[in-house]
């Protein structure tokens, strides 16, 4: 069932609330590249250190015009409880319906302990100023992540 995204495809519109209120919608950034990064938890280890390093790397971000927004199944409570813990400053969406992550493709299958279920696939995506995904990384590995994200940015810029 899950629907891959390809390079060049308009990426699926959504609209959800987010950390602090209010609800922010992809095309509310039109004319600007997004990255949009899915993952499985707040506060579970991988996920956490993937938020630190989106955090750290802010201003980076900014300074190429690249707004990141960090989707989960989390409340908007535990995005806000995950976010002031850890002081992280990317925009938190819960997407407790799992809509958007089915529309991306990563809401997958799982296997942990001979059990399956379904679950978030840590994934990222850049999405370019006309709407398009401009690049895709699936099955993340959070280590050297977020370099490689600004390194395709600026090679894309």
């Amino acid at each position: 069932m899950s629907n891959l995204l390809t390079v060049g495809q308009p990426a699926p519109a959504f609209t959800l609330p987010r950390d602090g209120g209010g609800e922010v919608s992809l095309s509310d950034f039109s004319g600007q590249k997004v990255v949009v990064y899915f993952y499985p938890k707040d506060d579970t280890p991988g996920c956490t250190k993937e938020a630190i390093s989106f955090t750290e790397a802010a201003e980076e971000f900014a300074a190429l015009g690249v707004t990141v927004l960090g989707i989960s199944k989390d409340t908007v409570a535990k995005h806000e409880k995950f976010r002031d813990k850890h002081a992280l400053s990317v925009i938190l969406l819960s997407d407790a319906e799992s809509d958007t992550c089915e529309k991306f493709g990563v809401w997958v299958e799982k296997s942990m302990y001979g059990k399956t279920y379904m679950g978030i696939e840590r994934a990222t995506f850049l999405i370019d100023e006309n709407g398009n995904v401009a690049h895709s990384w699936r099955k993340v590995k959070v280590p050297g992540h977020v370099a490689e994200v600004l390194q395709t940015i600026r090679a894309t810029s």
